[in-house]
């Protein structure tokens, strides 16, 4: 794994978009580690949201910074 290729960093406050084939709970989700890539699928990651009992694994596009998330 190659951090240099992963947007977001560990720690780091994030959204996930909204999807209608993936439900996620609203708020702000903390990155929890970095995933492998592998045959140049998109960087991964583990999320984690407060108001969740459990972790999720999501791609780089489906998240934004929690700062610059704007539905308007």
């Amino acid at each position: 794994m190659t951090v240099d290729t992963h947007k977001f960093k560990v720690g780091q406050t994030v959204a996930l978009i909204p999807s209608m084939s993936r439900p996620g709970a609203g708020g702000d989700y903390e990155i929890i580690s970095l995933r492998p890539t592998e045959g140049g699928e998109s960087p991964r990651y583990r999320i984690k949201c407060k108001s969740e009992p459990h972790e999720r694994v999501v791609g780089e596009g489906d998240l934004v910074l929690a700062a610059h998330l704007n539905f308007d």
